[in-house]
């Protein structure tokens, strides 16, 4: 799913697209991505583009009528650019966008259609799509210590919530957790002070290093490839690889569809925290160390 940095990057290509430019149509083809009818998608039509922001993990494409346009690119859903119209074929394309300027179009893989388009009327209706998650890359250490402490729950819980922290996600969660040295399931109100000041260290250089990375990457163009999963991670899709602090292989949490990768070594001193598929076949002989998960392929050889 497209976080904080991606959605940063391509506001910036938007901004440079369509700020001041006029849509001229709005194709919607899946029944599945509309999420609101009122205002209408049309009512966007004919007017000009008077801002662009990011609403947590939502692009919002406001116009001069005080229409906004909220796009959730979900996990699959990406946004492409071309100069000339395309046209939405509503299995892969889902919606074009055309703009004097040129086409936006929104794919999304796979048959899962997650991806939504919400239509909100002013500052109000925008508000009310916004989780209110704290910006992380603005908040001093005070503020981010009250959202990180007001309630208690693991530090990846606490990082993913979009009603904690804004924009931040499964990949980017797992960058900084490695980046600070701290457990995922560190529960929040065990920290210390020096553990919160780490955390919020990391959080804002983590993120901006992706922004100032994914910037270079798109060098101007519009930003395709959008993933994940990255070689450049520390972490994050990394399981079974070196760690590039340390060397010890990455280790992973599975649940559901959602994957969390961790250094062992680095994060939760060479405990290895219990998979919850693979510790509930395994029971007590589970591995709780490092030499006890080395010992237990040796075996299985």
């Amino acid at each position: 799913m497209p976080e904080l940095p991606d959605i940063t990057v391509y506001i910036e290509a938007l901004e440079q697209r369509i700020s001041g430019h006029e849509l001229i149509q709005a194709q919607i083809a899946s029944p599945f991505l509309l999420r609101t009818i009122e205002p209408p998608v049309n009512a966007c039509v004919g007017h000009t583009v008077a801002a662009i922001r990011r609403v947590g993990k939502r692009i919002a494409i406001g116009f001069d009528n005080e229409i906004w346009l909220v796009l959730h690119l979900m996990i699959a859903g990406r946004l492409h650019w071309s100069e000339r119209a395309r046209k939405p074929d509503g299995r892969r394309t889902l919606a074009a966008f055309l703009f004097d300027s040129g086409c936006l179009t929104l794919t999304e893989a796979g048959s899962q259609k997650r991806a939504s388009l919400h239509m909100a009327a002013g500052e109000a209706g925008l508000v009310a799509l916004d989780p209110g998650g704290i910006d992380v890359m603005r908040a001093p250490l005070g503020e981010f210590t009250r959202a990180l402490t007001t309630g208690n729950h693991t530090l990846k819980r606490a990082l993913t919530d979009p009603h904690v922290f804004s924009g931040i996600g499964n990949a980017y969660s797992d960058e900084i957790l490695h980046r600070a040295r701290l457990s995922p399931i560190t529960l929040t109100s065990r920290l210390t002070a020096e553990e919160i000041a780490r955390l919020h260290a990391a959080t804002q250089g983590v993120l901006k290093e992706w922004i100032d990375r994914l910037r270079a990457e798109a060098a101007g163009g519009f930003p395709e490839g959008v993933t994940a999963f990255r070689e450049e991670m520390a972490v994050h899709g990394r399981y079974g690889q070196p760690c590039p602090r340390c060397g010890a292989k990455i280790q992973r949490i599975r649940y559901a569809s959602n994957e969390t990768n961790y250094c062992a070594v680095c994060q939760t001193e060479g405990r290895l925290l219990a998979d919850r598929a693979l510790s509930r076949l395994l029971r007590e002989d589970w591995p709780r160390t490092l030499e006890e998960l080395e010992e237990l392929h040796l075996r299985a050889r």
